[in-house]
């Protein structure tokens, strides 16, 4: 994941997100409840619980004088992690010159690990932090056991910290060093980095409840004993607590909403809603606006390839399968279309409708239809079906598991065929779409946000050469009231937002010519330059070696780039660097995890790595982190200390009723700053060569009849 995506915003809009939530229709009934600072849990305080993979979820909720905002993702069975926006209504952001009379914002990132699965005689137990890398207001570690005994599920555990601060149990990590006696003052973190060394430290306090399931499906009841005696609340913000019990409800409206009620503090209410979902088991709307699957002829055809009429049948490949033809050609008996996917994002999907678009045509005496997959002239994979194996299974005569091994996925090589047709390559594309960017929790507003009109072109020289212009059109936005300048030691690289988003309201992100090239059989190559992206123009090269059926590979990027004017024109200002970086990509053989290593030169000419972890689902949804570390310090970075962030990308085929190739991005980046900035380069080698992984075609497999 690229962290400069973000040039517009440090947080993705979540909004749309939450309305998908609201109306989705996946099962996720038997997701555990949320607590206040959300992720599995009671009211104040965590369970052991892990939710199934894949889940995500939304939770919104009041206690005075707090209002949290909290997304937790579910990335790993045994692994949970949260985002999370506090709102501290009664203390001011800062000076009035800098935020006005805004509210205090606090940001901060959990995780929670499970260690084992409950079992017969056992409870399930976790091991969790929050607020592992902000500035330690609400920093908290734990140790929490849960064990459920019918409609009840009982939770007790250990915490240190904001959890703990009642503080009536010596620490048991004591024995070790005398130095876990005492926790560092809490807020003196400048935001980012890891509060390491507060971890389970100073006096501890027991916590724990019970939730019931009550006859009454929709209702869960709860009960809670917390560690906190709120006598040492960030800011002096002490709040008076009558008794340290919690008692609340949640009521479970349908499978993916829960509205919360509590009385907390002995004194307080809380109110609380979670929209929450199960992304990896989504498999999407009925694509009602798809085009229908070609009918089978009733006849068996009696063309032979060079009677066929490829003209219609391209047009046909092109309307129905999603293909971009650029070329038909035979090879003995088998059938090859070459071309790019424009439609469907599953591969497997594509494939069967070429394979029954050749099939009314053809007559027996060919075997195997080949589809070469390009993108921008590059070609990436062949994929092979059997003809006859292909009818079989369509005639229910042989199952999935039988059929698999009758497909076939290979480089592309050059062979001796017959080229039946080649199309009249397609010159000019264009795409007129509206988008929403917004920034969360900053000090001169909570949302920042902008909505604009966005126009793609490309006009396409050959396939291997072309230019792409982007064209944006500011409708609205409140970044004239952005006056935080982010204060560093660095090169204003990426800070200067205001100016780029509001110096003009018709403005040129990308205007630039690129050439791409197969340099082998696994080996890719792009040259690129102009107006690369809405901060800086230059020009540019990368080549990527992925072996085909590897689960690894290896590519180099090297730029040379300019500071572009404010008003994204073809004008530069003085500030240039070279930057550029050598990225390792590994699947790890696990639960498709991905790890990505780069190391290299940042804009701002500081030096250092990225770590990408992500995992992908078999419907294609990723949940993903990533950190950058350089040679810049911590001081001289300023508030945030190091680049990170938290993503998800959620496939529109999972959301649309029609099929969509591409994605919805979201990216939260509780700081955009100037260390460990990257360009954000319109195309990537990796990206490109995606269909080179196949997995998506295996996982998917059975929607080759759909």
């Amino acid at each position: 994941m690229n962290s400069s995506e973000s040039l517009r915003r440090q947080c993705t809009c979540l909004l749309p997100l939450a309305g998908w939530l609201l109306t989705c229709s996946v099962h996720a009934q038997n997701a555990p409840t949320q607590s206040d600072f959300g992720g599995a849990g009671l009211l104040q305080t965590p369970t052991a619980r892990m939710a199934d993979e894949g889940e995500v979820g939304f939770t919104a909720s009041r206690t005075s004088p707090y209002t949290r905002y909290n997304f937790t993702l579910q990335p790993l069975p045994w692994l949970e992690g949260s985002f999370r926006y506090i709102n501290i209504a009664n203390r001011l952001y800062g000076p009035s010159s800098l935020s006005g009379d805004q509210s205090l914002k606090d940001k901060s990132i959990d995780a929670k690990v499970r260690l084992w699965r409950e079992s017969h005689y056992l409870p399930a137990v976790s091991v969790g932090i929050r607020d592992l890398g902000g500035t330690g207001l609400f920093s908290s570690e734990y140790v929490v056991a849960s064990k459920r005994f019918g409609p009840i599920d009982a939770s007790l555990g250990m915490a240190w910290g904001y959890m703990g601060n009642r503080g009536d149990i010596g620490n048991p990590f004591s024995i070790l060093s005398d130095k876990f006696d005492t926790r560092p003052g809490r807020g003196n973190n400048p935001g980012g980095q890891f509060n390491s060394h507060n971890y389970f430290r100073g006096r501890t306090a027991l916590f724990g409840g019970i939730s019931y399931q009550t006859p009454w499906q929709p209702l869960i009841l709860k009960l809670e004993y917390e560690g906190n005696d709120y006598k040492h609340e960030p800011s002096s913000n002490n709040q008076p607590q009558r008794t340290p019990i919690n008692i609340g409800a949640v009521y479970r409206l349908n499978r993916n909403v829960d509205f919360s009620l509590a009385l907390e503090r002995g004194r307080v209410a809380m109110f609380g809603f979670t929209l929450h979902t199960n992304l990896a088991q989504s498999s999407g709307p009925t694509k009602l606006l798809d085009p229908p699957l070609p009918d089978r002829a009733d006849k068996p055809p009696t063309q032979t390839p060079q009677q066929v009429d490829w003209t219609a049948v391209s047009k046909q490949l092109r309307d129905n399968a999603g293909i971009e033809v650029s070329k038909i050609s035979r090879r003995g008996r088998e059938v090859v279309v070459t071309g790019e996917q424009q439609r469907y994002f599953y591969p497997a999907k594509a494939l069967g409708r070429t394979a029954r678009v050749l099939d009314n045509q053809l007559a027996p005496g060919t075997d195997w239809y080949t589809v070469v997959s390009t993108r921008e002239g590059l070609p990436i994979v062949a994929t092979s079906v059997h003809r006859q194996r292909f009818d079989e299974l369509l005639n229910y005569d042989i199952d999935l598991r039988d059929f698999r091994r009758s497909v076939e996925q290979n480089p592309p090589l050059p062979q001796r065929e017959d080229v039946l047709y080649r199309a009249e390559p397609k010159k000019f594309s264009g795409n007129l779409a509206v988008g929403y960017a917004q920034s969360l929790g900053g000090p001169d507003a909570f949302i920042l946000y902008q909505v604009y009109a966005n126009y793609d072109a490309n006009f396409h020289f050959t396939p291997n050469l072309w230019w792409s212009g982007n064209f944006s059109a500011n409708l609205l936005n409140n970044y004239d009231h952005f006056k935080y300048d982010a204060p560093s030691n660095l090169p204003r690289v990426r800070t200067y937002v205001r100016e780029y988003l509001t110096s003009s309201r018709l403005t040129m992100p990308v205007f630039q010519l690129t050439a791409s090239r197969r340099l082998g059989t696994d080996l890719y190559g792009l040259l690129y330059g102009g107006m690369l992206e809405s901060m800086y123009g230059g020009v540019g090269g990368e080549v990527l070696y992925r072996p085909m059926g590897e689960r690894w590979a290896i590519g180099v990027d090297a730029n040379w780039v300019k500071q572009r004017g404010f008003d994204q024109d073809f004008s530069f200002r003085r500030y240039h660097v070279a930057t550029g970086h050598v990225t390792g990509y590994f699947d790890l053989g696990y639960k498709d995890v991905t790890l990505a290593l780069s190391y290299g030169r940042y804009l701002a000419g500081d030096r250092g790595a990225t770590i990408d972890v992500s995992r992908q689902f078999h419907n294609g949804v990723r949940m993903g982190a990533y950190a950058t570390f350089t040679n810049v310090s911590a001081k001289q970075f300023g508030e945030g200390s190091f680049d990170k962030g938290i993503y998800l990308s959620i496939p529109f085929d999972l959301m649309l009723p029609s099929s969509h190739t591409s994605s919805a991005n979201i990216l939260w980046q509780p700081l955009l700053r100037d260390g460990g900035a990257r360009l954000a380069k319109r195309y990537n080698l990796y990206d490109l060569t995606s269909d080179r992984d196949s997995d998506p075609l295996q996982d998917n497999l059975q929607k080759i009849t759909e």
